[in-house]
């Protein structure tokens, strides 16, 4: 048995590489999920470019590492393990897939999260987040942060509001000040656009715009939307 593994061993790309080759894998392979720029391994080796980029050649005919992309440095020859995944901070995670922005995914996204708002009028952030979870369509389960990008970048984009629950009405069963998201359009993305300038800014949209005076209770003055809306 021992003969065998010795021989099986033998065979083992690892076991034909040369002294610098060497060099270069262990380096490597130490830095796991993350990986290391071409540059920085000539730097902690010492070694020639030249013996440096034959190495890499000869280890990724191997198949004992691969170059992957770094989101934050794009023009630099990023190499890992073979048996490492980049790290989210090294690939940019779920809205990331081979380096670029991942569009179709984030639509999708952003689909469900309306999908979900439209069905219940008004949805909380765990509402949201939940729907998502049990909606099957995704591998794995978006974080809390991923789930608050796509709804921050949504109400800038003006497809959903924040607003909070008054506890009455469509909020009857969120918590009064609980801040909850609904959609802009009526019917969700399918309706037609409002038309207007008036339509670009909170007003366009507010259930209580009738109320709204300059000195009442419900004033521009002392709206929080309006103030959002002045900033951006």
């Amino acid at each position: 048995m021992s003969q065998k593994r010795k021989r099986s061993d033998a065979k083992s790309p690892v076991n034909s590489l040369t002294d610098h080759e060497r060099i270069l894998y262990n380096l490597i392979r130490s830095k796991q999920d993350m990986g290391i720029w071409s540059r920085d391994m000539k730097q902690e080796t010492n070694l020639p470019d030249t013996i440096v980029n034959k190495s890499l050649k000869s280890l990724q005919t191997k198949n004992l590492i691969k170059e992957v992309v770094n989101i934050h440095s794009k023009g630099r020859k990023h190499f890992m393990a073979a048996e490492f995944e980049p790290s989210k901070e090294l690939s940019g995670g779920a809205w990331y897939a081979d380096g670029k922005l991942d569009m179709d995914f984030i639509k999708i996204v952003r689909k469900q999260c309306v999908k979900h708002i439209v069905r219940l009028k008004v949805a909380t952030f765990e509402g949201i987040s939940d729907a998502l979870k049990r909606s099957g369509i995704f591998k794995e389960d978006l974080t809390k942060q991923q789930i608050e990008e796509i709804l921050r970048a949504m109400v800038l984009d003006k497809e959903i509001m924040e607003l909070k629950s008054n506890g009455s009405g469509v909020f009857n069963n969120i918590p009064v000040g609980k801040v909850c998201y609904k959609c802009v359009k009526e019917g969700g993305s399918v309706s037609e656009p409002r038309i207007g300038a008036f339509a670009s800014i909170p007003c366009g949209v507010c259930p209580q715009i009738s109320l709204c005076t300059p000195d009442g209770i419900i004033s521009p003055k002392t709206c929080v939307y309006y103030t959002k809306w002045l900033e951006f």
